[in-house]
């Protein structure tokens, strides 16, 4: 039996794709849980662990003695590089995601990450972490860090610094599924496992396809060929990161039918849904820099709510606005940018390096004098830097 979370849809032939799908709920990530189980007997403190993850995912450290045979694994495995992977399509992915700049990033915090918090079950390892408001600048913080590593050219390869971070956020999944599972509050019956296949299949999409969605939402141009290297570039992601290679999805068409199907099979938001909302909308005003600490935008909202369509946005509580005029003018303003792009010889080489300024600036901001070293929390709640899964 599926866990209660799961909801059959009416269609006849979606129904018999959710039972397929229906058995993932359940599956955690094999390789990554004996991983930090056998981290925590080698290493059992939070500096040890770091220090033990680092050397393993150093080059050639995986082979040390030092490093426990389930971790060199893991580590082994990610170095494989999968017969259909082409680099230079996921690197093209990388720089059309990166090029975007401002336009990604408001998609990435208004609509990626605000979807993953709808589903009711999904989102409850986030809650389990008790300090919604505290983390969600983190939560920002480390997702746009993630993004910007995953598509800078050639290091999802290994040793390469995306592949380093995707393998950590790996890592403080099955750690975050270890240290959940041994609270003993956990409802299996109705969530299934934390941090399963089903949700990281979701979440892999909120990098990929939603985002693509959002980004053509705002004006942005992204040709059928470019969704597809895109979408190839997150694959890549979806397989370091320990999704089944069966939810893993390569083209457009393939993701949007998969999506569809995750949401016909998940409940509508739930009050824990609108609290993760609310947190991520009003995480300037908890920002720990009280120089750049603010009021959430009537413009976010109304983006925001564009971004998601009316019916979602009330689902989680996100504000109508005042500003709802603005929305066509920012579109307008992205396709006159976007015309440009296309019509100037330098149009993509300008607009990609504005994009990796543009991201670097907020990996900077995010940070300031902080470093993101993705390590594994050591209790729910109380986890280094307020930490919490990716998304």
């Amino acid at each position: 039996m599926p866990p209660a979370r799961f909801l059959t849809p009416a269609d006849p032939l979606m129904a018999v794709r959710a039972l397929r799908l229906a058995p993932f709920l359940d599956h955690g990530d094999p390789l990554a849980d004996r991983a930090v189980e056998a981290i925590a007997l080698r290493a059992p403190d939070r500096r040890g662990s770091a220090e033990l993850i680092d050397r393993a995912l150093s080059p050639g450290g995986w082979k040390d003695a030092a490093v426990p045979a389930e971790l060199r694994v893991l580590v082994e495995t990610a170095r494989h590089l999968p017969a259909w992977l082409d680099e230079a399509a996921a690197q093209r992915g990388g720089d059309i995601v990166t090029r975007t700049g401002v336009v990604g990033g408001v998609v990435l915090g208004l609509k990626s990450l605000v979807s993953g918090y709808a589903s009711p079950g999904g989102n409850k390892p986030l809650v389990f972490s008790g300090r919604l408001k505290e983390q969600a600048t983190s939560r920002l913080n480390e997702t746009s860090r993630f993004v910007q590593a995953t598509c800078a050219p050639g290091t999802l390869a290994p040793d390469g610094a995306g592949w380093r971070i995707t393998l950590k956020v790996r890592l403080m999944h099955a750690q975050v599924r270890r240290l959940i599972l041994a609270s003993g509050r956990w409802d299996a019956a109705t969530w299934g496992s934390p941090i399963n296949q089903h949700d990281m299949a979701a979440t892999a999409l909120l990098f990929s396809q939603v985002f693509v969605d959002g980004v053509r939402q705002l004006g942005a141009q992204v040709t059928a060929e470019e969704a597809e290297d895109v979408l190839h570039l997150w694959r890549w992601s979806a397989h370091l990161i320990g999704v089944d290679p069966e939810l893993q999805v390569d083209g457009e068409r393939a993701a949007q039918r998969l999506s569809d199907l995750i949401v016909a099979t998940q409940a509508k938001p739930d009050d824990d849904s609108r609290a993760l909302t609310s947190a991520l909308l009003h995480s300037g005003e908890t920002n720990t820099r009280p120089e750049v600490r603010k009021a959430p935008s009537d413009v976010g909202y109304a983006i925001c709510r564009f971004l998601l369509g009316d019916e979602l946005a009330d689902q989680l509580g996100v504000p109508r606005s005042r500003f709802e005029l603005a929305v066509p003018l920012a579109m307008r303003a992205v396709q006159v940018a976007e015309r440009v792009r296309r019509t100037l010889p330098s149009g993509d080489a300008s607009a990609l390096d504005r994009g990796r300024r543009y991201w670097q600036r907020v990996v900077d901001f995010g940070f300031h004098d902080a470093s993101s070293e993705f390590q594994l929390p050591h209790a729910l709640g109380g986890s280094v830097g307020g930490q919490s899964p990716i998304a």
